[in-house]
């Protein structure tokens, strides 16, 4: 085994489940976190970004389940993965013939670092993308249902009044401490929501995330300008501007030619 750590994001909805797992694993040096996430788009993003070698994935998450997320990264994804979830015994079966790890809840120590041993010797043993066994269980799962995106936004700019707004028109959104700011051509709004929360609500085949503080909607892109230092900018049909970030550059323009062969 390699001297550098084994590298790990810890995938679930639940803080306090979140940091179980992370209090898991500070007793073991040889893995390290590089990252938490709470919802599919995230952990999408995020695994793309840091190539972890382990990925602890809940099941049920907003913005897209487990699955879901396997399905997304295809060879992207990690070389061990241990499922989190409250499945019943019954939907555990899959996991079961399919020889897949899981960490079913509530779970002890006990069991995690059995989870967490099994992980280790499939680490030391294999290399290249998913393993096999991944691909076999989601080659078995039936199609994922097709998903229920938010198409209008609620905004409370004053006491008794509420704006009704498609989500459509919204530009691009951006992390306000505990709230994000959402445009709409010239206007914006402070609405009370992580960007995270909001993310996993809108489509993300239209909502892309542009660096770790802004979403923006690849229908209202009007150009990119790179700079002399090849840094990129993101120019709205409003005129705004936003910076792409050099850890979603790759993402973002495979976005763009998606959305430009439709």
């Amino acid at each position: 085994m390699s001297s550098d750590p084994w590298t790990a994001i810890i995938a679930d909805d639940e803080p306090l489940a979140r940091a179980r797992i992370a209090g898991y694993l500070a007793d073991s040096p040889d893995v390290k976190v590089v990252a938490q996430c709470g919802s599919g788009p995230e952990t999408v993003e995020s695994v793309r970004e840091h190539r972890p070698d382990l990925l602890f994935l809940d099941v049920q998450m907003p913005g897209g389940d487990g699955f879901e997320v396997l399905r997304q990264l295809g060879q992207d994804a990690p070389r061990a993965v241990i499922f989190v979830t409250a499945f019943d015994q019954h939907a555990l079966r899959a996991f079961d013939v399919h020889a897949v790890d899981y960490l079913l809840k509530p779970y002890d120590e006990d069991r995690f670092l059995a989870a967490l041993a099994r992980a280790r010797a499939r680490l030391a043993a294999e290399n290249g993308g998913m393993d096999a066994k991944l691909r076999a269980l989601l080659a078995n799962l039936p199609p994922a249902p097709a998903a229920s995106y938010l198409e209008r936004i609620a905004i409370k700019p004053a006491a008794g009044r509420i704006l009704v707004r498609r989500v459509a028109e919204l530009d691009w959104a951006e992390a306000d401490g505990n709230y994000v700011r959402l445009h709409f051509g010239k206007e914006s709004h402070l609405q009370r929501e992580k960007l995270s929360s909001l993310e996993a609500q809108l489509d993300p085949a239209r909502f892309v995330r542009v660096h770790r503080s802004a979403l923006v909607n690849v229908d209202r892109v009007r150009e990119l300008r790179q700079s002399f230092h090849g840094d990129y900018t993101i120019v709205l049909h409003s005129g705004s501007e936003v910076p792409l970030g050099r850890a979603q550059k790759e993402e973002f323009l495979r976005r763009l030619g998606e959305v430009g062969e439709r």
